[in-house]
């Protein structure tokens, strides 16, 4: 039988997670898929993927945001095989932004003009969909250190947009 993985936090800040993987088994290790989540506003989960070689890891994941709950998960790449998934849970040190405030304004009919408040030098995710399921499950998102991007839609849709 192959066990999880050992994650185990090594330390945290505002905007990072440093952990470490480990395997409790003579079993040779080949390396880790591990999947880090978050949850964007309540209507978004976010996903970042690591694929790390080897068979000890100790890992520094930054840009992350302060005050949020990260959950990371992992599983080890065996010479006999995947082993079962391990997961931890941790919220980041700080104090969590406050949330933009968004205005998005039709330019024509195929495109909007969205701008809004915040912090400078963070990088915002804006997303948009024609219905809140499609804004959950597989939304349109594009990234920007700005505070106003010009977005091109369907003509003859109506949009949801978050930033």
């Amino acid at each position: 039988v192959i066990p999880a993985p050992v994650i185990h936090i090594e330390s945290y800040s505002e905007d990072s997670i440093s952990f470490s993987l480990k395997m409790t088994t003579n079993i040779k290790v080949s390396g880790y898929v591990v999947n880090i989540y978050w949850t964007f506003d309540t209507h978004r989960q976010e996903k970042r993927t690591l694929i790390i070689e080897g068979e000890k890891s100790i890992q520094k994941v930054a840009n992350l945001t302060a005050h949020t709950p990260y959950e990371i998960s992992a599983w080890a790449k065996t010479e006999l095989g995947d082993s079962p998934l391990s997961f931890v849970h941790v919220v980041t040190s700080g104090t969590r932004p406050a949330s933009p405030s968004l205005k998005a304004k039709a330019i024509n009919q195929t495109a909007v003009e969205c701008s809004w408040t915040g912090p400078r030098n963070v990088v915002y995710g804006v997303f948009y969909a024609t219905s809140f399921l499609e804004l959950y499950r597989s939304p349109h998102n594009t990234t920007t250190t700005s505070h106003n991007i010009t977005v091109l839609v369907q003509r003859d849709e109506q949009y949801l947009f978050l930033v």
